[in-house]
């Protein structure tokens, strides 16, 4: 029985310890923390992950769109600096959440996920291409 129960355990720690470290690169940040880190970066990779017609009503600065619902994230990512930081923003959080760990699956080094996504961007009154 207690081999049994090694079987088990062994598996699961190891897949629990490869998730803790595949997500020590990704950082999520508030609004003003990711304008900053932005700002500190020589030539930052902004990735905007909504769709085409969100992307075009606002979006940050110099930001790239590539939409996680379309059919060439991967290969658009793939085109980035993986050794650079690259910042991830959607509407809300949750599509960037799912980008960032795309991402970290393709060996981006360093990822800045924006908490709350662009409406707590605007919340806060950060700059925009419509501002």
């Amino acid at each position: 029985m207690k081999f049994r129960n090694l079987i088990f355990l062994i598996p699961a720690f190891i897949l629990l310890s490869c998730q803790k470290q595949h997500s020590q690169n990704r950082t999520i940040v508030d609004a003003a923390t990711f304008s900053k880190k932005i700002e500190a970066t020589e030539k930052p990779q902004i990735i905007d992950v909504r769709t085409p017609e969100e992307f075009e009503e606002e979006h940050l600065i110099s930001a790239k769109n590539i939409n996680w619902n379309g059919d060439n994230f991967d290969t658009e990512a793939e085109k980035l600096d993986k050794s650079k930081p690259v910042f991830v923003y959607c509407k809300s959080g949750g599509r960037s959440k799912k980008a960032s760990a795309k991402l970290t699956e393709l060996g981006f080094e360093n990822i800045y996920e924006l908490d709350g996504g662009f409406l707590q961007w605007s919340s806060e009154g950060l700059k925009s291409n419509k501002n």
